[in-house]
């Protein structure tokens, strides 16, 4: 199973603070061993929301566009990593090693991503489609 695990924000990551050169140091030793074990797929942090914008749906017309920052600091993600893992207990236990030495992380969230077999509305015809899509962009696939 594929999962993100998404590296929540908190007011010193939203403020711009830089992680030490111990913390980098001891995430690139960590992505190495995710690596090594096989289960990084991708990861990278984010700016701070100040630097990114939303597109609010859900209204008559266009979506508006709203420029950052944003509120509700502990919502935000600050970093993610794409992890391919036998089940949720192997992600937690991985995810209980993440560094944090200089303690910018609040927490992490951990969620399963959908695959296209988990629509039920997947016709043969939208399998085939996204199947192609996959392959031309060279995007990963469960399957």
């Amino acid at each position: 199973m594929r999962v993100m695990v998404m590296m929540k924000g908190t007011d010193a990551i939203e403020s711009g603070v830089q992680p030490s050169e111990a913390l980098i140091r001891d995430m690139t030793v960590f992505n190495g061993e995710l690596a090594a074990a096989g289960l990084l797929l991708a990861g990278e942090g984010l700016q701070p929301s100040s630097k990114g914008k939303r597109v609010i749906f859900g209204g008559n017309g266009e979506p508006p566009v709203v420029d950052g920052p944003f509120a509700q600091t502990r919502e935000l993600i600050a970093g993610f990593w794409i992890w391919k893992v036998k089940d949720m207990d192997e992600a937690v236990a991985w995810a209980r090693r993440i560094p944090d030495t200089d303690r910018l992380h609040g927490e992490v969230e951990i969620r399963p991503i959908l695959d296209m077999e988990d629509f039920e509305a997947l016709t043969p015809e939208l399998q085939a489609r996204e199947a192609a899509l996959r392959e031309a962009t060279g995007h990963y696939s469960e399957a």
